[in-house]
């Protein structure tokens, strides 16, 4: 393979290569289903951090609607000394949700994953 084949085939692939395993990793729920389940019936906050019109078109009974985009902005919204339990679609939304709040100071954060985790 020449220096220009792999500039023009094998780098892009191996950059899309690691770019879904990074995302993969990253989004990758903090725990499984039971233990969420558990969270929640103790009483954990549940916040779904899709848009809200993925909210509108179906939630988990009790969930609070913050988009992660505006997760930092609206954390006061979110009870403190409790866990909070995150969730999106995919996962991803939610582990970027949980690392923000964590970064704000918010300790009993738990990334859930998609939703289909919980249902």
């Amino acid at each position: 393979m020449t220096r220009d084949q792999f500039f023009r085939y094998a780098l892009p692939l191996l950059l899309l290569a690691l770019f879904i395993g990074f995302k993969s990793y990253m989004s990758k729920p903090d725990a499984d289903a039971a233990h969420v389940r558990t969270l929640l019936q103790q009483g954990a906050t549940l916040v779904d951090v899709r848009s809200p019109g993925e909210f509108a078109s179906g939630h988990l009974d009790g969930a609070i609607n913050i988009p992660v985009d505006q997760i930092s902005a609206r954390a006061r919204e979110i009870p403190e000394g409790k866990p909070v339990v995150l969730y999106c679609r995919s996962g991803a939304r939610s582990s970027a949700a949980a690392s923000a709040l964590r970064n704000a100071g918010r300790s009993n954060v738990v990334n859930a994953g998609a939703m289909s985790n919980l249902q």
